[in-house]
Formats: structure tokens, C-alpha cells, sequence
């Protein structure tokens, strides 16, 4: 009763098992390839030699060839790379992240009742192996897209797809994308698909953190599509990718201009006359995959101003029509017309057409397509050279032979000029400075032997002068190489021509500046955030540190400012006019910012400020004066310094001897050589005068020089040396007149304060060094 009440259920899940095991092979790569688990990388990779060459569909008319092939190239993908082998093998696919998806799945196999529910038996189209298989031919690898769709997108421009399994979106997409796809291909762009759950590299290389993500690849540089997924979006997106430069619109006013180019750019010149009134994609695109060999040019014929171009080439206004011109442009070289143009029509006649009839020899690559290198005999091509000048003296020559060019064009010949003082390394290996080709024209023909640049060459007997007879000669000499290689008897090696028409380091400079800001600006607006984290964090991280300096430093210095009381900013200054006579000698050292000299008293209040925490680079001039000689000693500092105070690194001050006598005395101690300070019991120690000394302190390295007070009758003055000075130290008996000592000895003792001034900033004087600076008390 059990039985037959659960007869019907059982019978299905037998159908679907059966299904599922002759499914099971299809899906298991090792059986596909007909290897064992166990079969090393040798043996899994000889398995897919020998099947891809027996399936492969250009070899295999079975019209399963194709599917099959597919399969096995699949099963290789899986096979091949060890992590996806080790998914496969653990989880019974091929996925990068399988352990919690095959758990999940596992259930909902198995959720209602043991009924086990199978996708490949209701086609559910969200694995990739189950859809739609024209993306399989356009699936990109890392190592595929490195090596060969980046260098081949400077020939065509790329559209990429990135998908994934589960990705409702992508599904969305798909009919319109394939419709897109077939049709862009066959116009001649790339088409790429990548797998984000297989090549997870390749997708965050790309830059693409979701799915579905269409972008676009040209030159090297990425695009993302940011529109509407739609048939003519698409299409604008793509012809937004190439360079607008591409084509140029030609009327009755500018043909012979354009025309007329070849010589300057030396490249054949293309025209298109159509009846559309924007040029097709199809012609961009061709445009941009010849940029480097020829100039394009469109022509509307239905627009008004065109008809005396259309009449003088003789043109069909109802078909398309491509016309090649060469050096003549009176008369196209080549010529086509086709009521549909097809991408391999086009090609085929461009290819045949893509130099001049005698192209200039400008750079070393179109050297070495006109010229390649000798393969076998039956592959030998000769070129023909014709090394002139520039100007109208050698135009009648190098007529004669473009017209001989013309009369004589073959598979295995090549015309080509050089202009000697361009290229003047080729010309001299080539005529070995002989006299009688001097400012003359000469033909050389050449074969190339190898990529070193070897050459076999022979040389005309006599300079070309494009008359009948040099014609003749010159038509031997071919006729005679087809039966006699030996005849190009001479050997050199030539080095690489020079790239006549590359632009200047300041253009390339410039283009490269706009392309990068272009590139930042993009990315700026239109790559994924994650990408523009590390950038953006530096950016804030400069940003705050910048701020964060300036802010310290503000409060800085407003701490210093507040520590200063309102009196301090009363004290003493020494405010003096210029004196034009006492600063002769200084005046062409440096310019004051002020008509006065700013000196203010070292306290206890500002010693900080002034000294401990001076800014590095900054020194404090202080100069020790008492009460008795501080108005004189004063005006005579003034005048010493004014030529000095144009430097914002020095400031100057002034010390009171009678207040801190002991802070001066400590700092002496380290300068015993300079300046020796007599023992605690020497009977004249509080009687010792230091009155005019003048110390440069550096609070920040914690360092001073000394100036020491002049002598009397000695002009030479001294500058902080370290000779003995007891004999000229002067007593003063405190509280006496400041006229005591006499107001002329005591600005002497100045003299000269000056000269110790440029040594001070020259760095030439001696500096005493000290551990900590003492406390001003």
C-alpha cells in the first residue's frame, strides 16, 4: 500500500536520476578529457592535444564538433589550474568559493520530502553552463588579456561584459548585448567576456566589483559604460572611444589641401564618398586601425558643396565609393565601390595600398616593412633606394625615378627616398662620402639579412640624373637580380634611421600631462569607490597633517604672545635714523625692512620665547650692558647692527650685567678658552666689567659665540679668539655716573662688532656648546 501509494514520485525521481547520470559526464572534466583523478598535468595536457586536434571544427564536419570542443577546451580550463582541479575534486565543481554554496545547494536539492529538484532539468539559465554558449567563444583569461587584448587593443577598440552566475541583471541584458556583439564584430571591434566567478583576477584588474559590468578597452586604457544597456548606447560608447581626429570632413574647399598632404605626412590619402550625413562607424573604425599608414578623409555627397569634387572623380552618388591617393592627386591610385561595404572588402584593398608609390624612409619601423628581411629565396624582396636632397634642384630627379617606380611596381621590388641630410648616418654607409655622388643623387639597391641591420647592397656607377640612360642601367641591374642574387656584391650594417616626423618632447610632454589628467578625472567620477580609497586616504591624510602643523603652530606662537605682559612690550628699544656715513660698507649686503633697531630686555618673563623655545635656524643677539652704560652701549649696538636686521632669523636683545650676573658667568664657564673667568676667590671677581660683550645664542642646538669687548689701542680688535684679555678689563664701582668711564671708551668697546657679524652668518666663528640652557632668575 506504501508502495503503490508512492509509485508515481518514485518513478520520476528514477527519471530524474537517470537524467542527471547521463548528464554527470558532460560536467565531469576528467572524463571528458578520458583522464583518471590521479593523471599528472603531462598526462591531462597530452589528453587535450590529441582531442582538440580531433574535434576541433575547422578539422570536424560533425555538426556536434563544435559543442564538443567546447566541452573539452572547458574541462582543460578546469584541469590545468590546480585550484579549480581542488574545487572540482571537493565539491564536484569547478567555483571559488564552493563550501557554503554546495552546502546550500545540497538542501535545496533535497528540501521537500527526499524530491530532489535538478536546474539542468528545468533549464534554469543561472548557471553559466547551462546558458546561452555564444558567450563561450569570447571568454578572456588573465594571461589572454595581457598578452594579446591589451596590445591588440591599439588596433581596434575592445567592449568587455563582465558576468557571473546567479546574476539576474546579466540575464536581463543578454538578448540585447548578443545583438550588439554580433553586429560591433563584425564592423571590427573586440568583443570579451569574463567569468568574475572563474577569473576573479582579470575582473579586479578591470576594475569591475559587480555584475553585470559592460566597459570598453582602447589603447590600453579602460572605460566603463555608466548608460542604459541599449542597442544604440552601446554603439555611441564604443564610438566615443576612439579619438575624434580620426576623419576629416572633406568639401570642394579643402580636398586639395588634404590631398595634397602626402608629401608632409608621407602616407597615401583615403577618401569615402557616401550618401550618409555622418561618417559610419565601420569607417572610424577602419580609420583608427590604418592611422599609422594612412589619412582618411569622408565626403557626404548629398551635401551642398561637394558637386565639384563628385564631378571631377567621376563619382556615383548612389553606391560607396573608396579612392587611394598616392603622389598624384589629379588621379586616384586605386578605387572601389561596393553597394554594401563589407569590413573585409575594405581591409583587403587598404592592405594592397598602405604606401606611397616612393615613400620617404622616416623612421626604422617603415624601413623594415618596406624592406623586411630576407626569409628564404623565394621570399627575397629588393628595395630600390633613391638617397637625394630637399629643393628644387633635385625635383627633376626624383620625378624621373617615381616615374620609374610607377612603370616597374612588383611583388618583390620596393621604391623608397631618403633625404641625406635628415639621415645622414644611412646615406654616408651607404656612399662612402665619394666625391661624385657630393650634392648629387644616388640609387641604391639594397636587400635586408638580418634585424641587426646587415644589408647587401649595390651602388649606381654613376650619380642619377633620371635621364634615359639611367633608366636603362638601372632596369639592367633588376633584371640581372632576378637571375644573379650575387650581384648585390657590397655588405654593411646600417644603424637605426632617425624618427623624422616624432614630435617634440614638449608635445609628447603635453599630451601625456592631458592624458593623465583626463585619466584622474575619470576615475574620479566614474571608477568604484574601493579603487579610489588608498588614493583618497592619502590625499586626506597630507591634508590633515598639513593643517594639523599649522594649527600647532598657531598656538604656539599665541602661547608665547600671552606670556609676554603688556610692560615687556614698554621696554627699552633702541629707535635710531640711518646713518648714510657709518653704514657705506654695508650697504650693498642686505636691505632693512625698518628705519630702527628693535632690541628688547632678556627676563625672566620672555626668556622662553627669546631663547629655550627659539625656532630652529633662529639665533638671539644679546648684548650686556649695566644700568651706568646702557643708553650708550645702546646707540653704538644699533648702529653696529642695522645693516643685519634685514635677516628675520636674528633678533637682538639686551641683558642686564647687574640683574644677572651669575646666568652670564655660568654660560662664560664653557667659553674658558675665549673668555677665562676667574676663580671664587680671586679678590676682583664682583669687580670683573663684561659690559659690551655680545653673545649670539642658538636655543635650539643649544650653542653660543662670543664677542668680546674691543681694547683700547688695538685696532685689530678681537673677535672672540681665545688669547688672554685680564690686562684689558675694566672696574667700574657701582652706582656711578654712566659719564665715569667716559661715553667715547665705552662705544669703543663696540668697534668692529660689525666684521663679528658677518662672520656670525658666514658660520665661521667658534661655538661653545652647552647641555641645557640655565634658568634666568
Amino acid at each position: 500500500m506504501e508502495l503503490g501509494r508512492a509509485g508515481p514520485a518514485g518513478l520520476l525521481l528514477v527519471l530524474l536520476l537517470l537524467l542527471a547520470a547521463q548528464a554527470a559526464p558532460e560536467r565531469d572534466p576528467y572524463r571528458v578529457l578520458g583522464v583518471g583523478r590521479s593523471s599528472s598535468q603531462a598526462d591531462i595536457k597530452k589528453a587535450y592535444k590529441r582531442l582538440a586536434r580531433q574535434w576541433h571544427p575547422d578539422k570536424n564536419k560533425d555538426p556536434g564538433a563544435e559543442d564538443k570542443f567546447i566541452q573539452i577546451s572547458k574541462a582543460y580550463e578546469i584541469l590545468s589550474n590546480e585550484e579549480k582541479r581542488a574545487n572540482f575534486d571537493r565539491y564536484g565543481d569547478a567555483g571559488e568559493s564552493q563550501g557554503y554554496s554546495q552546502h546550500q545547494q545540497r538542501q535545496f536539492h533535497h528540501f521537500h520530502e527526499g524530491f530532489y529538484f535538478d536546474e539542468s532539468f528545468f533549464h534554469f539559465p543561472f548557471n553559466s553552463e547551462r546558458r546561452d554558449t555564444s558567450d563561450e567563444k569570447y571568454l578572456l583569461h588573465f594571461s589572454h588579456y595581457i598578452n594579446e587584448i591589451v596590445p591588440d587593443s591599439f588596433k581596434k577598440p575592445y567592449l568587455i561584459k563582465i558576468t557571473s552566475d546567479w546574476c539576474f541583471s546579466c540575464i536581463h541584458i543578454e538578448p540585447v548585448w548578443k545583438e550588439v556583439a554580433q553586429e560591433l564584430e563584425a564592423l571590427g571591434v573586440g568583443i570579451g567576456v569574463v567569468h568574475a566567478g572563474y577569473e576573479r583576477r582579470l575582473a579586479h584588474h578591470l576594475g569591475a566589483h559587480s555584475t553585470p559590468s559592460i566597459l570598453g578597452l582602447m589603447n590600453g586604457k579602460i572605460s566603463f559604460f555608466h548608460s542604459a544597456v541599449s542597442r544604440e548606447n552601446l554603439r555611441q560608447f564604443v564610438e566615443n572611444l576612439l579619438p575624434g581626429n580620426l576623419v576629416e570632413k572633406i568639401t570642394d574647399k579643402n580636398y586639395i589641401r588634404f590631398l595634397s598632404n602626402w608629401k608632409k605626412e608621407n602616407k597615401p590619402h583615403v577618401l569615402l564618398f557616401d550618401h550618409m550625413p555622418v561618417v559610419p562607424l565601420l569607417y572610424k573604425l577602419t580609420a583608427f586601425a590604418y592611422r599609422d599608414y594612412l589619412s582618411f578623409g569622408y565626403v557626404y555627397v548629398g551635401l551642398r558643396g561637394t558637386e565639384e569634387l563628385s564631378s571631377q572623380y567621376n563619382i556615383n552618388v548612389y553606391t560607396p565609393t573608396l579612392m587611394i591617393f598616392k603622389e598624384h592627386i589629379d588621379k586616384p591610385a586605386d578605387v572601389a565601390q561596393a553597394r554594401d561595404m563589407k569590413k573585409q572588402l575594405i581591409d583587403d584593398f587598404l592592405s594592397q595600398n598602405k604606401f606611397l608609390m616612393a615613400a620617404r624612409l622616416t623612421n626604422q619601423r617603415l624601413f623594415q616593412e618596406l624592406c623586411p628581411v630576407k626569409k628564404s629565396h623565394r621570399q627575397r624582396k629588393h628595395c630600390v633606394v633613391l638617397l637625394t636632397g630637399e629643393g628644387d634642384k633635385f625635383a627633376d630627379a626624383y620625378e624621373a625615378f617615381l616615374t620609374f617606380a610607377v612603370a616597374n611596381t612588383k611583388d618583390t621590388l620596393r621604391f623608397a627616398h631618403i633625404y641625406n641630410d635628415r639621415q645622414p648616418e644611412f646615406a654616408d654607409a651607404l656612399l662612402m662620402d665619394e666625391e661624385k655622388y657630393r650634392g648629387k643623387s644616388a640609387v641604391v639597391i639594397l636587400e635586408r639579412r638580418n634585424n641587426a641591420g646587415k644589408i647587401a647592397y649595390k651602388t649606381l656607377e654613376e650619380a642619377w640624373q633620371g635621364s634615359n640612360e639611367d633608366n636603362f642601367i638601372l632596369l639592367d641591374l633588376l633584371d640581372q637580380l632576378r637571375t644573379d642574387p650575387g650581384l648585390l656584391s657590397s655588405e654593411t650594417v646600417l644603424e637605426d634611421l632617425n624618427d623624422e616626423l616624432a614630435p617634440m618632447f614638449l608635445i609628447r610632454w603635453f599630451h601625456s600631462t592631458l592624458d593623465y589628467i583626463l585619466d584622474c578625472w575619470d576615475s574620479l567620477f566614474h571608477s568604484n569607490w574601493r579603487e579610489m580609497m588608498p588614493l583618497l586616504s592619502l590625499l586626506f591624510s597630507a591634508l590633515f597633517i598639513l593643517f594639523g602643523t599649522v594649527i600647532v603652530q598657531a598656538f604656539s606662537d599665541s602661547s608665547d604672545t600671552r606670556d609676554s605682559p603688556a610692560s615687556e612690550k614698554k621696554d627699552t628699544t633702541a629707535k635710531t635714523e640711518k646713518n648714510d656715513t657709518s653704514f657705506s660698507k654695508e650697504s650693498n649686503s642686505r636691505v632693512p625692512k625698518k628705519g630702527f633697531v628693535e632690541v628688547t630686555e632678556l627676563t625672566d618673563i620672555n626668556y622662553n620665547s627669546n631663547l629655550v623655545r627659539l625656532r630652529p635656524g633662529h639665533m638671539n643677539v644679546v648684548l650686556i650692558l649695566s644700568n651706568s652704560t646702557k643708553t650708550a652701549l645702546l646707540q653704538k649696538f644699533a648702529l653696529e647692527v642695522y645693516t643685519f636686521t634685514g635677516s628675520s632669523s636674528l633678533h637682538f636683545s639686551f641683558l642686564s650685567l647687574d640683574k644677572h650676573r651669575e646666568w652670564l658667568e655660568y654660560l662664560l664657564e664653557f667659553a674658558q678658552d675665549a673668555a677665562p673667568i676667574p676663580n671664587q676667590y680671586d679678590k676682583h671677581f664682583l669687580e670683573r666689567d663684561y659690559t659690551g660683550y655680545v653673545l649670539a645664542l642658538n636655543g635650539h642646538k643649544k650653542y653660543f659665540c662670543l664677542f668680546k669687548p674691543h681694547r683700547s689701542g688695538d685696532e685689530g680688535g678681537t673677535l672672540g679668539s681665545g688669547e688672554d684679555y685680564n690686562s684689558s678689563l675694566h672696574t667700574e664701582a657701582r652706582g656711578k655716573s654712566s659719564c665715569s668711564p667716559g661715553s667715547r671708551s665705552i662705544k669703543n668697546k663696540l668697534h668692529k662688532l660689525s666684521f663679528w657679524m658677518e662672520r656670525l652668518l658666514e658660520g665661521s666663528l667658534q661655538r661653545f656648546y652647552i647641555p641645557s640652557w640655565p634658568a634666568l632668575d
